[in-house]
């Protein structure tokens, strides 16, 4: 029976496999699904559903249910596919698509809670008629389980249940030591700051993981002759991409990614640097002026990926103050900026190599006690003072949400901190997903 995924893992199996556990078979017209239902092969399971399209907000409810059900595992819902009840067959039928994938992804962000990112694949009818089917593609969400009128769902072999309570903590406990996992990678980087004793500026940083990749998932990258060519043109495309220019309505910072240029071989991968942080990733000024404005972008070869940026704050000054007297104001736009620069660059590197698992993703930031945010042009910076000396947050994001949601995904990690700084609000564009 066609399945559209394996089962090797099972329920809740802390196996993070590929997007829909790396689907056996993927309709691409309507013959593939007409051979399926002439060959008996439709079966609903823990990874497929089949039903019509929604027409009330009764029917909205349900479909809501069905993708919350999926998001811990991760699976397919086809539309245009039904059971006769009476033969226990399947059979097609074909639904109006006008509007449809947009119906879906609306239900799917708007009625769980937390929010929910789906991946649609239409396939038009032979009548041509406007009809046809809506693949829907449920990845395995990392902040699971989703919450529908305040129940919990999960996937049994062949139908949604509603969780108990012993299970739902058992999810959230996993995502807990994840989100563990997570932050001691951070925090390792946070330790290693190669300018840790230099300068009174704050310092940003960003790790990513990817859940289930291979040790060797981003050799193709790190191990070719030219890794330095593409790692830089993975960047270009990254500060090309008009979608994301207009999210942070084309604002920009300095240091960027591009100004990570010196190439570095590193233990077990890459990096690209500025030029004062040497091959041995420690600090040599080079008596230029912006010597402490360090960007850092590594890249391991089992898909690690790290951020380094030492310009998050900077001095305040006029002629009237000395240099050393200014204080040290917070660019939490740098932080947006680069927070959504190396989000894009995870999803970059995701499809260059393959990978189309769950990434583990934390940001932290250092030095902050007693500073407040840049306000920009006015000189005149928020009376809002951070109380800690670091940031910490972690979520997990999938390919999807990478690909649709980075804003959603920016929020997670960078929202408690913009939130004490009192600039959430100014950044809504950069931390949403509409249009």
């Amino acid at each position: 029976m066609l399945g559209l995924g394996s089962r090797e893992a099972g329920p809740h199996s802390d196996i993070d496999l590929p997007l829909l556990r790396q689907p056996r078979w993927i309709p691409k017209t309507e013959a593939d699904l007409q051979a399926a239902v002439d060959g008996g092969l439709f079966e609903e399971s823990h990874h497929l559903d089949l039903k019509k399209a929604p027409n009330s907000k009764g029917d909205n409810k349900e479909l809501a249910r069905d993708l919350a059900s999926f998001a811990v595992d991760g699976g397919t819902l086809i539309i245009g596919v039904q059971e006769n009840k009476e033969s226990r067959t399947f059979e097609l039928a074909p639904q109006p698509l006008n509007g449809l994938p947009e119906k879906v992804e609306s239900v799917a962000r708007t009625i769980p809670d937390p929010p929910l990112t789906v991946i649609t694949e239409e396939i038009s009818s032979a009548a041509d008629d406007g009809t046809g089917y809506l693949i829907v593609h449920i990845p395995a969400s990392p902040v699971a389980p989703h919450m529908v009128d305040n129940r919990y769902f999960g996937r049994g072999d062949k139908t949604k249940y509603q969780m108990g309570d012993a299970e739902v903590v058992a999810l959230h406990t996993r995502r807990r030591n994840t989100e563990a996992d997570t932050l001691a990678l951070l925090r390792k980087e946070m330790d290693e700051d190669p300018l840790r004793d230099v300068g009174a500026q704050s310092h940003l940083f960003l790790v990513a993981q990817p859940t289930a990749g291979r040790r060797d998932m981003c050799l193709p990258i790190t191990g070719a002759q030219d890794w330095n060519l593409r790692l830089h043109t993975l960047i270009t495309r990254v500060q090309e991409n008009q979608k994301l220019r207009a999210a942070l309505s084309d604002q920009g910072f300095s240091p960027d990614l591009s100004h990570a240029h010196q190439g570095r071989r590193r233990a077990r991968g890459v990096a690209l640097s500025s030029s004062s942080l040497k091959s041995d990733r420690t600090y040599a000024a080079e008596g230029n002026w912006g010597d402490e404005h360090v960007i850092e972008v590594q890249l391991f070869e089992d898909g690690g990926l790290r951020l380094f940026m030492t310009r998050l704050s900077d001095s305040l000054h006029d002629r009237y103050t000395p240099e050393e007297d200014a204080e040290q104001v917070l660019f939490d736009a740098g932080a947006v900026i680069l927070t959504r620069h190396m989000l894009e660059l995870i999803r970059l590197v995701s499809e260059d190599v393959g990978y189309h698992g769950n990434w583990a993703v934390a940001v932290g930031a250092s030095r902050l006690r007693g500073r407040r945010r840049y306000a920009g042009q006015s000189h005149f910076p928020s009376n809002h003072r951070y109380s800690a000396d670091t940031y910490e947050e972690s979520t997990g994001a999938t390919l999807a949400e990478l690909r649709e949601a980075p804003g959603t995904v920016t929020r997670r990690l960078l929202g408690p901190l913009l939130r004490s700084l009192d600039s959430e609000a100014l950044f809504a564009k950069a931390l949403t997903d509409e249009g």
